[in-house]
């Protein structure tokens, strides 16, 4: 069989190279791949990419005599025209429906008409939108498929994995009789099939019966088997009952599976957006994370794997944690959904659908046991113990202790005297995050339980007296918080660098930053605000991402942002200030409703609600504290990755964070692993394009969420979490990534997630949403304590709110409403 050659214009499917779809395009090569493997694949030829590329998109002489005659001996009967352009059917984007497909095409004229209409469709606006949400690299041309109609008895769409749930043990066919492209437009109710694995198909009415299923069913595990991926699949069944594939890619819409899980049937939970992670993690931010768990588990005494321990678990470079042995204790499982509240309602309804599966019922036992949970219960609870009774006696000298602990903490991650070896630095890197440990733990997270304790019990001594959303009211303007004295920081900074507003707002954020860097900037007292808050940035939980202190961007966005305020009332320091009284003035109005009716229960509630406000503000603290172990390790590891450059290992310094800790040590040995830091460069780039990503994810793939998607209230608001308390109504300003976002003052901030790192937007704008997060993650903490009202969990929110739409939410209620639609 000869294959394609570069330079040919009209080329026959059977000799279609498949590994080149950069000259046929993508549905060419799968579909040559199909004749390869001896699938039924209708004949056919088709027209390369570069006939495309050098004609444009009208047909010349000479490529029209071509494919004429091509027509002509496939026997110049009807034929399906289908594009193929080179940045279609990808395994991370499909094209789906984006570029021309033109069926029971008869004669010569309306066959050069169907190419052209391919042709012209590769600049069509769906297709120009597309690219541009799906970035591919590079410039994308349009080969073209033409092959004979087949004449079907009953066609349509097979997946070898469930679309919509992600389940990989579930194939799903839609099906109608005669042509599949209804299915495809969605222009008729098709028969639906779902097709279990190890369970015997069964008719069950409609247009295919057990056998064809059947055979659809092989046909899809020969596809998957052949590509490795999960499959949609364009299929015919002609009028002798003869199967015709007509299509094969990648199901791009799946959310990946877990990497390496344990054997069996597991349930895992995303935890990277509690700390505002829904983008990726680099794979030295996840290392980082797992060997920091596994060096916690061995402070406390259990043995674990010091590059890291199965708790976690790595999905599309999202931190997810196995639930499974928690999920499967009886006693645990009726208090879990409960438990969960605070990842917000989706995760909570998808667990308890969780709940509901056989393959998750309770076993006898606990997930535990008693002779290994001692021992670290006897290391463990006296410190902590003692750290919150002390705070619950005397909040001062409790606040005093934490902050020398966090002191103590950026002392010891400083690095030894003559660390030059590379190797060293590896390890150094690896041992850092012990300062954190090792530092007084429990005087940093002694204070945040006795909080919580005070908390509970103020609501349990105002129940009937005071809602849950009026008790958090007495948590505004918290005092001795570190991200609020950051932002506020930061705010100063931009009160006294007004006589450079015009320099500041005038210039690019990140030209501004290059110009700070190069020393070409006056003296806005931006170094002294670095040296303390430097080692913090967004995403700052991956080890991989750059600080503040190596690109300042944000920070010069966030300056702007303050300099476009004008109304004094409105400054950060007097909306702090005045959130605070507010707040103190809460705490009187709630003890004296209280007093009325229960005069014990009031002088409880105000010993527990005053001593909750003195302590909530040091939740910040530990990982504050964290952050400079982090940092130092970032250092180091981009010191080793300068070393690696220099060896000709790396194409880049920082291609030291697409290793793991493992890795950089077999790197610094001498391996070369460019071609792997290639490989996950670009992965990363695509899963920082993804939008979505699941809560709650069985070890199958199925998205328990996605059984039951929970819609809109009836009246057409958006619902998540009450996270902050109050209303607002504003403009809506969707910010995807907080590096240089412009943000006016007032306006409702819509964002995928928020951490610390997006806090200094915080100080002008007029309500928050999120689409993930937990009302005691740090963006609905800071939002608290300004008085902002939010609103978290709303699902697709940065999808189906745009800029400059007028929005109200209740913070309180958990909705938004839309008022604004054009």
């Amino acid at each position: 069989m000869s294959t394609l050659t570069v330079g040919r214009t009209v080329v026959d499917l059977v000799e279609v190279d498949p590994t080149r779809p950069d000259l046929v395009g993508g549905k060419a090569a799968g579909l040559a791949a199909l004749v390869r493997a001896g699938e039924r694949v209708p004949s056919g030829f088709c027209v390369t990419a570069p006939a495309q590329e050098g004609a444009g998109e009208a047909v010349g002489e000479a490529v029209r005599r071509e494919i004429v005659e091509a027509y002509r001996r496939l026997g110049a009967g009807p034929v399906a025209v289908r594009s193929s352009a080179t940045a279609e059917d990808l395994p991370h984007a499909s094209f789906a429906g984006q570029h021309e497909t033109v069926l029971d095409v008869r004669g010569a004229d309306a066959l050069i008409d169907a190419v052209e209409r391919c042709w012209a469709s590769l600049s069509s606006d769906r297709a120009l939108a597309y690219r541009e949400a799906t970035p591919v690299g590079g410039p994308v041309a349009m080969g073209v498929v033409v092959q004979r109609m087949v004449e079907p008895s009953a066609a349509g769409v097979l997946f070898t994995a469930n679309p919509i749930t992600g389940c990989r043990t579930e194939m799903v066919v839609d099906a109608v009789p005669g042509l599949g492209d209804a299915v495809v437009d969605g222009s008729v109710t098709a028969d639906h099939y779902v097709l279990p694995e190890g369970r015997s198909v069964e008719g069950s009415g409609g247009c295919l019966d057990a056998p064809r299923l059947a055979e659809l069913r092989a046909a899809g595990e020969r596809l998957q088997r052949l590509t490795g991926a999960p499959q949609d699949v364009e299929w015919a069944f002609d009028r002798d009952g003869l199967l015709w594939l007509l299509q094969s890619r990648a199901i791009t819409t799946l959310f990946p599976l877990p990497r390496n899980p344990r054997p069996g049937d597991r349930v895992y939970l995303e935890a990277g957006h509690m700390q505002g992670m829904l983008r990726p993690f680099t794979p030295m931010g996840m290392s980082a994370m797992r060997v920091a768990t596994a060096q916690y588990l061995e402070s406390v005494g259990v043995p674990s794997d010091p590059f890291g321990h199965p708790l976690i678990v790595d999905v599309a470079g999202r931190m997810y944690l196995d639930m499974t042995g928690v999920v499967r204790y009886g006693r645990a499982r009726t208090r879990l959904p409960a438990a969960m509240s605070i990842y917000g309602p989706r995760v909570t309804a998808a667990l308890e659908r969780v709940l509901e599966d056989s393959r998750f019922a309770p076993v006898r036992g606990r997930p535990f046991r008693w002779r290994s949970v001692a021992p670290v219960a006897a290391r463990v609870a006296p410190g902590l113990l003692v750290g919150l009774v002390g705070a619950l006696a005397g909040p001062g000298r409790a606040r005093a202790r934490a902050m020398r602990a966090a002191a103590l903490v950026r002392h010891d991650s400083r690095p030894p005297e003559g660390l030059t070896d590379a190797a060293d630095r590896v390890r150094f890197a690896m041992a850092v995050q012990g300062a954190f440990l090792r530092a007084g733990m429990g005087d940093m997270l002694g204070p945040i339980y006795a909080m919580i304790v005070c908390r509970s019990a103020a609501l349990a001594l105002l129940a009937g007296v005071a809602t849950e959303s009026e008790v958090d009211e007495t948590l505004r303007g918290m005092p001795h918080n570190v991200t609020t004295e950051m932002d506020l920081a930061l705010w100063r900074l931009s009160t006294d660098a007004r006589a450079h507003r015009e320099l500041l707002l005038a210039t690019p954020p990140a030209e501004l930053a290059t110009r700070y860097r190069a020393g070409a900037l006056p003296d806005l007292g931006l170094e002294e605000f670095l040296a303390r808050y430097g080692h913090r940035s967004a995403a700052e939980i991956d080890v991989g991402v750059p600080r503040w202190s190596e690109d300042p961007t944000p920070v010069f966005a966030a300056i702007a942002n303050y300099l476009r305020l004008t109304d004094p009332a409105q400054a950060p320091d007097r909306r702090f200030a005045a959130a605070s009284r507010e707040a103190e003035a809460k705490i009187d109005e709630l003890v004296g409703r209280a007093r009325r009716t229960r005069p014990a229960r009031a002088v409880g509630a105000a010993f527990f609600l005053r001593r909750s406000r003195a302590l909530a503000g040091l939740r910040e603290l530990p990982k504050f504290a964290w952050l400079h172990a982090f940092a130092e390790m970032r250092r180091q590891l981009l010191a080793v990755g300068e070393e690696l450059h220099a060896r000709e290992l790396l194409d880049r310094a920082d291609d030291i964070v697409f290793l793991d800790l493992r890795e950089a040590l077999d790197a610094v040995a001498g391996a070369d692993l460019r071609a792997l830091v290639a490989d996950r460069r670009s992965e990363y780039a695509r899963e920082t394009a993804r939008r979505s990503v699941p809560g709650l994810l069985l070890s199958d793939g199925t998205v328990p969420e996605a059984l039951a998607p929970v819609g809109p209230a009836a009246d057409g608001s958006l619902v998540g979490a009450a996270a902050a308390p109050g209303v607002a109504t504003g403009r809506a300003r969707v910010v995807l990534d907080p590096t240089d976002a412009h943000v006016e003052p007032g306006e409702i901030l819509v964002a995928p997630t928020t951490d610390p790192g997006w806090t200094p937007l915080f100080m002008t704008i007029g309500g928050l949403v999120t689409e993930t997060g937990s009302p005691m993650a740090h963006g609905p903490t800071v939002a608290r304590e300004y008085g902002i009202p939010a609103v978290i969990c709303v699902r697709d929110a940065t999808q189906l709110i745009r800029t400059g739409q007028v929005v109200s939410i209740d913070g309180a209620a958990g909705t938004v409403v839309v008022e604004e639609h054009d």
